[in-house]
């Protein structure tokens, strides 16, 4: 897996909807459970919305608290 989509997701704001504004990485599980169910968007955002879905889905959200740990960033919520 390329590091940087994780620096990314751990960066990235959501650009619209309810979590407008909020990092990628702090998307509630059922936010990213309806993408999943009615379809992901295209493009970078699609992919790191998805990602985010797989690490949470499969209990990985230690590796996004490393990155942060590593970059000094903060959760949003």
């Amino acid at each position: 897996m390329d590091t940087k989509i994780l620096e990314d997701i751990v960066t990235q704001k959501m650009p619209f909807g309810k979590h407008k504004g909020d990092i990628i990485a702090d998307l509630p599980m059922h936010y990213l459970e309806w993408f999943h169910r009615e379809g992901m968007p295209s493009g970078k955002l699609g992919m790191w919305l998805s990602t985010v879905y797989e690490i949470k889905l499969n209990g990985l959200d230690y590796l996004l608290v490393e990155i942060r740990k590593h970059k000094g960033i903060r959760r949003t919520n």
